[in-house]
């Protein structure tokens, strides 16, 4: 495939018992609970290099999911200071094929930020284990640390594939970690994570039906700026460029005229060619977020789904932080730290895999089936945007929503945080809609604050606050 009918491909999917090897690093100098096994106390992390004092324990380490492939997956757990009091969250990031640990955990919603130096780290002010346990997981094989001895898993990886890996993954790590059993269980992430997460959901819920007390105590998901359905996604990235000021009027209308809207996996060449006129037309931006300013040391001609990396921070701008990531992970004392890359993996860790990313080999066209499988099956489901992002927009999130034809519980409000509006809000019935104002695609990197606030609110399944004088239904 040409790279403008790969890169086009990309814009529009965002629109990312067995044996279990030892591995990993091990915790924090304080906190945690139970360790559960011999295997978990061997994952527990003493100190990551550059790390700060923390009163909670870290885990990290390979679960094998395919004994036989020798395919195994790498895991960053960071537990809360109580971790017995709180839930079990799993975070995934898309791509397909980026980094849970080099985005989320690094970036985004974890305990640490990486500093410029690429050698130390500092804390992040606004933690999602300051409420739940965080499980980051690099899936599928291939990403970040993860790994296959079987050459060709790299060039096959998928949807169905990723799903069923991910799942025979938590398997095997409760066994490891028997304390996080019947444990309250969600499923989190962001963009081609869209897919991941609803996938996995469905996989999770159907394995536990007729299951008096499954030990995957799953209660929801919440998935952000997702990939949800290829014709909505498709509607509302072109329609999001237009009404940004990122594309001409001719531009769009040919967009609408040239492009398909039911597939984005094959695009025609006339689509292919007005694409790359409408990409000329926006420039050298971040369509992660499209307010920032990009980092000048980095190229982003060549565009990729899931590289949401400009950070917009509460007291200063740091649009380079990828840099930093993949610096501080490709160390050796961070590797040992962490217990990774045991098996000598013959490639440097990088923020997204290339290989899984262009020879992705399944991607149904519409996640909506499942949404209205588990919305029906009473499970827990919120939707959250930021509206600063132009790769997976607010506007394909809303038309897809729309797609559901659920009926409104609570109609669209301001919510706020600090007496200032946050975002807007509306409640379905079964599913939950939130952006975030100002947010570009990676939420909590652009807005920390607010994310937590967002999170804390889906964990106790509370609405977003609004001034008492609103309006909340009619």
């Amino acid at each position: 495939m040409a790279e403008a009918a790969v890169l086009l491909a990309a814009i529009l999917l965002a629109l990312h018992p067995l044996p279990m090897s030892l591995s990993a690093a091990a915790g924090g100098d304080g906190g945690g609970g139970d360790s559960g096994t011999a295997e978990a106390a061997a994952d527990r992390i003493t100190a990551l290099p550059g790390q700060p004092r923390v009163n909670f324990s870290m885990y990290s380490g390979y679960v094998t999911v395919d004994a036989a492939a020798g395919r195994a997956l790498f895991y960053w757990l960071i537990e809360a200071a109580d971790p017995a009091s709180a839930p079990l969250v799993l975070w995934l990031n898309g791509g397909p094929g980026c980094s849970s640990v080099g985005y989320g955990a690094s970036e985004e919603l974890g305990a640490f930020r990486i500093n410029p130096d690429g050698r130390s780290l500092y804390l992040n002010p606004y933690p999602w284990n300051r409420v739940a346990n965080m499980l980051f997981l690099d899936s599928p094989a291939g990403v970040g640390y993860s790994y296959s001895n079987t050459t060709s898993d790299l060039l096959t990886a998928g949807d169905n594939k990723t799903a069923h890996d991910s799942y025979a993954f938590l398997v095997n790590w409760l066994e490891r970690f028997p304390q996080y059993k019947y444990r309250d269980f969600y499923i989190a992430g962001e963009s081609y994570g869209g897919h991941y997460v609803p996938q996995l959901s469905q996989l999770v819920y159907r394995n536990n039906k007729d299951v008096e007390k499954p030990i995957l105590n799953f209660k929801g998901f919440m998935v952000g700026n997702a990939v949800i359905d290829d014709y909505h996604d498709y509607v509302g990235t072109f329609e999001y460029w237009w009404t940004h000021g990122l594309i001409s009027d001719d531009t769009y209308q040919k967009l609408q005229v040239a492009c398909d809207f039911e597939s984005s996996a094959h695009a025609s060449e006339a689509c292919n060619k007005i694409y790359e006129v409408a990409e000329a037309e926006q420039g050298n931006i971040d369509a992660y977020s499209i307010y920032t300013p990009t980092c000048k040391k980095t190229s982003f001609l060549k565009r990729r789904l899931i590289r949401g990396n400009l950070p917009w921070l509460p007291r200063g701008y740091d649009p380079c932080t990828e840099k930093y990531s993949t610096k501080y992970y490709n160390l050796p004392e961070v590797q040992k730290a962490f217990h990774a890359n045991v098996t000598g993996i013959p490639y440097a860790w990088t923020t997204c895999s290339d290989d899984l990313f262009y020879y992705w080999k399944d991607s149904p066209r519409s996640m909506l089936p499942i949404y209205r499988e588990l919305i029906a099956a009473g499970l827990r489901i919120w939707v959250f945007s930021g509206d600063a992002d132009s790769v997976v927009p607010l506007t394909a999130t809303r038309y897809s929503i729309d797609a559901l034809y659920l009926p409104t519980v609570t109609n669209w409000y301001p919510w706020y945080d600090d007496e200032e509006v946050a975002g807007w809000c509306q409640v379905y019935q079964g599913l939950t809609l939130v952006t975030i104002r100002g947010a570009g695609h990676e939420v909590p990197l652009h807005r920390p604050r607010q994310a937590l606030k967002l999170f804390e609110h889906f964990l106790q399944d509370k609405p977003m606050p609004q001034p008492l004088h609103s309006i909340q239904s009619f």
